[in-house]
């Protein structure tokens, strides 16, 4: 015997397939389709299930059949039933998670470590639910109908209007709505530019089927990337310490990175020679900290200018500074040479999935084409609730709320340190969400090790070298201190207190 039955949502609020099958009868085999539906998370704790006489008619069966059942499985914990309130899933019937098919091993991975200090992570907590709600129901409803059709490559107009004006006041970028393309964050910038995946464009020649509204001629960084395709071609210009996921995503690309030395002024930009372009954090070099120095703004421009070669710029966390003035973006220096990159990943969220780059003229086009015809990345529901939250100030008072916070968690660290392990170094605090802290000579490694083993879970320095450069920024730890919510952080910085303590 096997039969089915689809319950519909009037029935209990979800719809829900059940087979009965197998030996014992129909009250057995609905007992045992049950009992599996709850115990695979079909059927959610406090589940209201339909009355027993209205489930007998859906199936075809007596009422006494579908009242057994019920009354076996209430017997066992899977229900639970109470006079006025029906027969619901017990609250603390969860389902078994190798029911579903997920290894223990993999749920012991997913609760994450005991004390989360890794560097990139905002605290989550935080996030201006109520803000960004009101900014969404506004922009859905001043939404043309226009907007839920297929998107424009470039982002919607409302956001790139509305980010030119913001990125010029707050980080003195010079542009214009038709020069900035939205993306879904750095890494999707990259792939743009550099992807292996995407057509190399000539500069100015447009999209496919389009006009070529840049007019513009390329140059020596514009078109046919080094594996036949992207923007931009190596090699390409990097710092010695940075995110080995970029680099990893660059050779893929078939990109060849040059590594940079660095010192506490940034990138010694002066070994820069015959790159096509060159990627730099010149608001807070990542991850050792600090701003790229001016005369080595100057210099990186005017290299740039002398080889007919391009910028990245990294905006990474230019909004989050504590003691010292406000640097400006790279890109005012000159805007036809710096490719300004930025998103909302540290301010806002990683989850939102927002980014932008603010191009040359010469590269509009060719990043349009590497795109596609259509918006496939960046939620245009999104885009639109962004523009809404900037433009109403809402995302100013975020992060002026965000970088009081942030600078408490940095104080609280260095005054932690400084009684618990004075004789360990606090490097790179004068802005982001993250510290390093120096270390003894061939010590990273055990350390870092001993954190694990106390359920730290933060980076060594020597994680961010790139291969083929000197280990110049010595042994260190990479310490976020956003990421714990209030409540956790004191307990994690007496774990690490601990560990350092025996350092």
């Amino acid at each position: 015997m096997t039969e089915s039955w689809v319950n519909y949502a009037e029935r209990i609020g979800v719809d829900l397939h059940l087979e009965l099958s197998g030996p014992g009868g129909r009250r057995a085999a609905l007992t045992r389709a049950l009992r599996e539906a709850v115990r695979g998370g079909r059927l959610a704790p406090g589940t209201r299930l339909p009355p027993y006489r209205s489930l007998a008619a859906d199936l075809g069966v007596a009422r006494n059949t579908v009242a057994d059942a019920y009354a076996e499985l209430v017997a066992e914990g899977w229900l639970t039933a109470r006079q006025g309130s029906g027969t619901r899933v017990a609250e603390r019937a969860r389902p078994s998670r190798r029911a579903v098919g997920v290894p223990a091993r993999a749920s012991a991975r997913a609760r994450g470590p005991r004390h989360d200090l890794r560097q990139g992570r905002p605290d989550a907590s935080a996030f201006p639910r109520a803000a960004w709600a009101a900014s969404y129901r506004r922009a859905l409803q001043a939404a043309p109908s226009e907007a839920f059709g297929p998107g424009d490559p470039a982002g919607r107009r409302e956001l790139r209007e509305t980010l030119a004006e913001y990125l010029a006041r707050a980080r003195g970028v010079r542009t214009e709505p038709d020069r900035i393309v939205i993306c879904s964050g750095f890494a999707h910038a990259l792939r743009l530019l550099f992807g292996r995946d995407t057509p190399g464009v000539p500069g100015g020649t447009g999209r496919p089927g389009g006009t070529g509204r840049s007019g513009g001629t390329g140059g020596p960084g514009a078109g046919g990337g080094a594996a036949g395709g992207g923007v931009l071609r190596g090699p390409l210009g990097v710092e010695g310490y940075g995110l080995g996921f970029h680099r990893e995503l660059l050779a893929a690309a078939g990109v060849r990175t040059v590594p940079l030395p660095l010192d506490e002024h940034g990138a010694r930009v002066a070994a820069l020679g015959r790159e096509r372009a060159v990627l730099l954090t010149p608001a807070h070099q990542f991850p050792t900290g600090g701003p790229l120095r001016p005369e080595r703004r100057a210099a990186v421009i005017d290299w740039a200018r002398a080889r007919g070669s391009v910028v990245l710029e990294d905006d990474y966390d230019g909004e989050f500074r504590y003691d010292r003035r406000p640097v400006g973006a790279l890109q005012g220096l000159d805007p036809e040479r710096v490719i300004h990159i930025g998103s909302v990943s540290k301010s806002l969220s990683p989850a939102l999935r927002l980014g932008w780059m603010v191009l040359p003229e010469r590269y509009v086009e060719p990043v349009l084409a590497a795109k596609g015809e259509r918006e496939g990345w960046a939620s245009v529901p999104d885009q639109l609730a962004l523009a809404d939250f900037v433009a109403q100030g809402s995302y100013d008072r975020h992060v002026r709320r965000m970088r009081q916070r942030y600078r408490g968690r940095r104080d609280r660290l260095v005054a932690a340190l400084a009684e618990r392990a004075p004789h360990i170094e606090v490097t790179g605090v004068a802005a982001g969400l993250h510290a390093v802290l120096r270390l003894p000579p061939g010590t990273e490694q055990s350390v870092v090790e001993a954190a694990a083993r106390r359920g730290v879970a933060l980076d060594g320095l020597a994680a961010f070298r790139h291969p083929d450069g000197p280990a110049s920024a010595g042994d260190g730890l990479v310490v976020g201190y956003a990421a714990p919510a209030d409540h956790a952080y004191g307990v994690a910085l007496e774990a690490l207190c601990e560990v350092l303590a025996a350092a």
